[in-house]
């Protein structure tokens, strides 16, 4: 395969390369990287383009950072890498080249999660593929697995017409209730975070830090690729959701509410609203952002589910995270002894509380 492998040192060229290949994703941005290195990681952006014609054929934002108390660093491709994994010699090329990353800089493993359905012929080939590679299915997913997506190039009408009944209502029985939904600005974020800590509270959840969710809100903004939306009733604030968008499909990674208003059903206007913004700007795909590993009421995300399966979208089950072990002991270490350690000092402790110590 006659290829160009080189990084990408440029915000434009990387965004423009990612947009050329198939279903780009959000977390292989640029702006992710850069956001993510602010964070604690590094981004280093992998493009491989045809010698010829120079058309991008793949691309990998590799995220690493160094694993605490080890003198090493874990490796992390998230959402990807991107590429058409119809091709199967080009994936075993990026592939490849993963692989040897991890092993010439002695990371205990890279870690990849393609954004490919797994109940598919193409899942199933992707999965026979790393297995044969010797990747291995990874015991920590950092993104969900599953997804929820609603397609948006039918019409509106018709969009509330794929909605379940019930969900419909409540749209229409927001609307009646006085609720209201506005663009929010930057000078909003503070309330933003505040809602997302009451949810957390509600939910018994736990959220990162008030600068974490500035940057990410902030710098997505200014790149034009994220949008605040809040609900609010008599002109106070009753919900809020994060929309991000990347080529033509937009995220719904944050929403928050006040407990409040929650029967005058501000949180199903606020989809509603999102995917109106989103189909106004060219994304032809919602993405709901995350469902139970499993159709089971047992599930945490049961309630999650629920409520976003009621907008018309579709459960899609992911081929996961995987994993290539380059240093079979620090992969040991990684996966095994250390959180068999942090699990006895997490026992350690609670027994000399229970002892009042």
């Amino acid at each position: 395969m006659n290829l160009r492998l080189v990084q990408s040192t440029e915000k434009a060229e990387w965004n423009r390369a990612l947009i050329r290949l198939p279903n780009p994703h959000l977390l292989q941005t640029w702006e992710w990287g850069a956001f993510k290195s602010r964070h604690g990681w590094h981004a280093t952006r992998y493009l491989w383009a045809d010698s010829g014609t120079h058309a991008p054929r793949a691309a990998a934002a590799v995220l690493s950072r160094r694993l605490w108390p080890l003198p090493v660093h874990v490796m992390y491709v998230p959402k990807g890498p991107v590429l058409d994994y119809e091709d199967r010699r080009l994936l075993e090329t990026v592939l490849g080249h993963l692989e040897t990353l991890a092993r010439r800089t002695r990371a205990p493993f890279i870690k990849i999660d393609p954004d490919v359905g797994r109940h598919t012929d193409l899942g199933e080939h992707v999965i026979e593929t790393v297995r044969k590679r010797g990747w291995r299915r990874s015991q920590e997913e950092i993104q969900y697995r599953n997804t929820i997506l609603v397609d948006l190039t039918p019409s509106l009408d018709e969009l509330l017409i794929e909605m379940k009944p019930k969900w419909r209502y409540n749209v229409r029985l927001a609307e009646r209730r006085g609720v209201t939904v506005r663009a929010g600005a930057l000078q909003d974020l503070p309330l933003l975070y505040d809602m997302y800590q009451h949810t957390a509270v509600r939910g018994g959840f736990v959220i990162r830090p008030w600068d974490y969710y500035r940057d990410v809100w902030s710098s997505f903004a200014h790149a034009g690729l994220a949008q605040p939306l809040i609900a609010e009733i008599e002109g106070q604030p009753a919900a809020m959701v994060v929309i991000y968008r990347f080529a033509r499909r937009a995220y719904f990674l944050h929403g928050a509410s006040y407990s409040e208003h929650l029967d005058d059903m501000p949180n199903n206007l606020l989809q509603w609203e999102a995917m109106k913004w989103a189909k106004e700007r060219g994304c032809t795909v919602y993405d709901m952002w995350g469902a139970p590993d499993e159709l089971d009421e047992s599930d945490p995300m049961w309630g999650v589910y629920r409520f976003k399966i009621g907008f018309g979208g579709e459960f899609v089950e992911q081929v996961g995270t995987w994993d290539y072990p380059s240093s079979r002991v620090l992969y040991w270490v990684y996966s095994v002894a250390i959180p068999r350690l942090l699990a006895g000092m997490r026992w350690l402790h609670w027994r000399r509380v229970g002892r009042g110590g």
